[in-house]
């Protein structure tokens, strides 16, 4: 039998470095309130009315209980479950979003509207983080492409950029000694990523409305690129015709590009890229442990946006 060999990458390496070293000032805040959204969160959940969708896939799906305390949202917290113990103050309602830029039909949505606009669709999509973990999560949404049909893109538009909110006095990752990155948190796509029926706009997971930790009231999911990608609690959608820079590329571009599609040819500066670990499974000998797919393995679905393209300079 093959021996077993540890992960390349270590606990203490997930994090980004600049980032990293500033983690312990959140300990003690962490600890004050852990898992109280957890609660608060499922006490104030609503069900969705939703439709299950042909775009999903026949894995077992990370429990509840990891989706929604296993986390990145550096507007809360450094360690993976600040953002369950630090967002009990956050309100994600009422919401609307501004879609502006080279469209026909700029407008500010309520997020509800668009809830009861857009029939909601059931999706179970495959997680990969950039860290090196993966989840398989039942998503609650609708295209994006939905959102950008309605307010008719320009033909000269050629990306999409996002906007997450700016709330220090709800969210103590965007303030004092808590601050780790420029706010707000960026992110962008390329028009025809956007538009890709798989890419979606979310506002709930496993049948009820989206927790604070997960991105309430709305975040975006884009199963084939790195988790963050998925930039959570939206404000703002601009059309535009310049490829836009996303946070993590801009504070440290060596680590983080602008694509971000998830490659098990091209590890992280840090650590190897080829196997994953999958949030809610252990065991000894490698068990939980799941060798990456490219593309997060829907590459039928998507590897053509990519054609001749060199996906490790395009990273």
């Amino acid at each position: 039998m093959p021996s077993y060999r540890p992960p390349k990458i270590a606990t203490s390496e997930i994090t980004p470095q600049q980032v990293y070293l500033r983690r312990r000032e959140f300990l003690g805040a962490a600890t004050l309130g852990a898992m109280a959204l957890y609660s608060a969160g499922k006490a104030s959940a609503a069900a969705l009315s939703v439709i299950e969708s042909k775009y999903t896939v026949d894995e077992k799906t990370t429990p509840l209980k990891d989706v929604t305390s296993y986390n990145n949202f550096y507007e809360f917290g450094l360690d993976k479950g600040d953002p369950a113990a630090l967002s009990g103050d956050f309100k994600p309602l009422p919401w609307t979003i501004k879609v502006d830029g080279m469209v026909n039909k700029p407008g500010t949505f309520d997020v509800e509207a668009l809830m009861k606009e857009f029939p909601i669709e059931s999706r179970t999509y495959r997680m990969r983080c950039v860290e090196a973990w993966s989840m398989v999560i039942p998503w609650d949404g609708f295209p994006l492409a939905s959102l950008l049909d309605k307010v008719e893109p320009l033909g000269s538009a050629k990306y999409v950029a996002f906007e997450t909110v700016v709330r220090p006095e709800e969210m103590p990752g965007q303030k004092g000694i808590f601050q780790s990155l420029d706010w707000p948190y960026l992110e962008g796509l390329r028009l025809d990523e956007a538009r890709h029926p798989l890419t979606l706009l979310a506002v709930g997971l496993y049948g009820e409305t989206l927790p604070n930790q997960n991105g309430a009231p709305i975040r975006l999911v884009v199963p084939w690129k790195y988790g963050f990608k998925g930039i959570k609690s939206i404000v703002r959608i601009t059309l535009t015709d310049r490829e836009p820079k996303n946070t993590w590329q801009v504070t440290n571009p060596q680590e983080y590009g602008f694509y971000a599609n998830v490659n098990p040819e091209v590890d992280h500066p840090r650590w190897s890229q080829a196997t994953e670990r999958r949030i809610g499974e252990s065991g000894f000998f490698g068990a939980g442990r799941h060798p990456t797919l490219p593309f997060n393995g829907y590459a039928d679905e998507v590897a053509s946006l990519y054609s001749g393209m060199d996906l490790k300079a395009n990273f």
